[in-house]
């Protein structure tokens, strides 16, 4: 249960993220569900006079936003359609959880954020000095994704790995998504066979394999995106927890030792491997061999005599993808190269480097210190 594992517990978790989707927030007609949102603010106020400091990761706005301006498709027709009504929807979104925490004494905050805020260093550094401040105060932040004028090439797409992100960013120890759902099944939840999986402590493919599409129509994450999120998670040494929220007062049925899938913490990276390791915006790849694979898992740096292929379009500095030779990724680090020079030496020995280029080179493709393995 996850109350065995102190998720929920100030001392074991003095910081914790909480994701809301927008089937919990927002009803088929595109109102607010003003009275389920009380009971969870009412537990969210719970959390934080035990101790704890809590930001919630809210989906929202387009549902909201769509029913105002009379879109179809709940506003995801196109993506000026979903622009305008995350421009519409969030101030209804930000107005009523503004007013749920008033009512619990408790003071919220709006912070936007597209997915270059969190994958460029400088500006996630900036937002976590940020929402470590509002914590520290006591402040409840509301997050979103800046829907407004995200593009399709700028878009983490879904809430659950924002919220994954904003755990990183945070400090947070722990991430729960609110879903509708209990957790992870073995076979679709509708087949009355199907049993909740309580406990994962590796994302296997077979685990991967287990999850499946959004089935509300309204937000666009769904189990794989969930699991996605726990990939980055725990990846970066933070826990994290898929709950039903199709209940009031979800935060306290958790805490009661409700059911829910909790996906264990690895050991936690340092920060900037953590950063590294969960991007998203790779830029491109480089294909090993064997050799190459077994150096990485030793803790070496990659070499460019490992290198077999190069793909994508970087410069030096941007993240890349590490894929092992049966193609699965391996690791993600910052290329030392930009992808022309990658590409002309790939394979060879450390001694042939100066002459290709004709200048001396750096030591390696990809640093062991800017590299995060998966």
């Amino acid at each position: 249960m996850v109350a065995d594992l102190n998720v929920l517990d100030a001392t074991a978790c003095p910081r914790l993220i909480v994701k809301i989707g927008s089937s919990l927030l927002v009803d088929d007609a595109g109102a607010l569900r003003s009275d389920w949102l009380a009971t969870l603010a009412a537990d969210l106020a719970a959390r934080v006079r035990s101790g704890q400091r809590v930001a919630v990761v809210s989906s929202g706005a387009i549902a909201l936003g769509a029913r105002r301006l009379g879109l179809t498709k709940g506003g995801r027709a196109t993506l000026e359609d979903a622009q305008a009504a995350a421009a519409t929807g969030q101030i209804a979104l930000a107005h009523g959880w503004a007013s749920a925490l008033a009512a619990q004494e408790l003071t919220a905050a709006q912070i936007l954020l597209t997915l270059d805020d969190l994958e460029d260093r400088r500006r996630y550094l900036n937002a976590s000095a940020t929402l470590a401040r509002l914590l520290a105060l006591g402040v409840v932040p509301i997050i979103n994704e800046n829907d407004s004028v995200a593009t399709e090439e700028i878009r983490f797409g879904d809430n659950d790995r924002l919220a994954a992100r904003v755990a990183q960013a945070a400090g947070a120890q722990a991430v729960v998504l609110l879903s509708d759902v209990d957790g992870l099944y073995d076979r679709h939840p509708t087949d009355p066979a199907a049993k909740l999986i309580a406990r994962v402590d590796a994302i296997t493919p077979a685990i991967a394999g287990l999850a499946g599409g959004s089935g509300s129509g309204m937000g666009t994450g769904g189990m794989a995106a969930k699991v996605a999120a726990a990939r980055i998670a725990t990846a970066a040494g933070i826990t994290l927890v898929i709950a039903s929220g199709r209940c009031d007062h979800p935060l306290a049925r958790l805490v009661q030792g409700g059911p829910a899938t909790i996906f264990t913490a690895d050991a936690a990276p340092r920060a900037r491997k953590a950063w590294i390791g969960g991007g998203l915006t790779a830029r491109g790849e480089v294909r090993i061999d064997a050799g190459a694979a077994t150096a990485l898992a030793s803790g070496k740096s990659l070499l460019p005599a490992g290198a077999k292929a190069i793909s994508g379009t970087f410069s030096r500095g941007d993240l890349i993808i590490i894929i092992g030779p049966d193609g699965r990724p391996l690791a993600r680090g910052l290329s030392e190269y930009d992808a022309a020079d990658a590409a002309r030496i790939t394979g060879r020995r450390s001694d042939e480097v100066a002459a290709i280029l004709g200048h001396t080179p750096r030591a390696c493709l990809v640093h062991r210190n800017h590299m995060a393995l998966l």
